[in-house]
């Protein structure tokens, strides 16, 4: 698995659409999370998305520590590193 932060941005990006919140094109890495709609069920289905797709312990407070796709998938990378 590549775990390299722009891998993790397009994977993060494709969550999001999947989720039916926005359309794809419409926001970029840099956009805040909170302006794509994830609120607190959103941010529990993404941590467990996360968890399931990288095999990380993630807390959902994590997308309030990362507020936007670019941050979160460049803390993702980094833990992964780490891991």
């Amino acid at each position: 698995m590549t775990t390299d932060a722009p891998t993790i941005e397009s994977w993060l990006m494709g969550r999001v659409v999947a989720y039916g919140k926005v359309d794809a094109g419409t926001f970029d890495a840099t956009t805040p999370l909170a302006d794509l709609g994830l609120d607190s069920v959103y941010a529990l289905t993404l941590c467990g998305d996360i968890e399931d797709e990288f095999d990380l312990d993630v807390d959902p407070t994590i997308v309030w520590d990362y507020p936007t796709i670019g941050e979160l998938a460049g803390g993702i990378s980094e833990r992964l590193a780490e891991a």
